[in-house]
């Protein structure tokens, strides 16, 4: 059932993705594993470095059909970015402890 939320004039919007999104969430394993393997993140802690780390990269939206031009991000700027949205987290942590 397509969410409503993304639906406009019966328009169904859920496969439009950030071609970002499956890169940055395969090299936040990579990240943390070798930068951070000692840190126990909360959930919380990693969707907002999820969030975080696709807001500091420049959007690549695509759906169904779309032609893709060859502006393909580097593994090293993503893999910065996740550093830096990492560092970030770590130093405004929104726990109440």
């Amino acid at each position: 059932m397509a969410d409503t939320e993304l639906t406009v004039r019966g328009v169904d919007l859920n496969k439009i993705r950030n071609r970002n999104e499956k890169r940055v969430a395969k090299f936040m394993v990579e990240i943390l594993d070798q930068y951070y393997e000692d840190y126990l993140f909360e959930q919380l802690d990693l969707e907002d470095i999820y969030a975080l780390t696709l807001n500091l990269l420049p959007a690549r939206y695509v759906q169904r059909g779309s032609i893709i031009l060859s502006d393909r991000l580097s593994d090293f700027v993503i893999k910065s970015k996740i550093r830096e949205a990492t560092e970030r987290v770590l130093e405004n942590p929104t726990r109440s402890d």
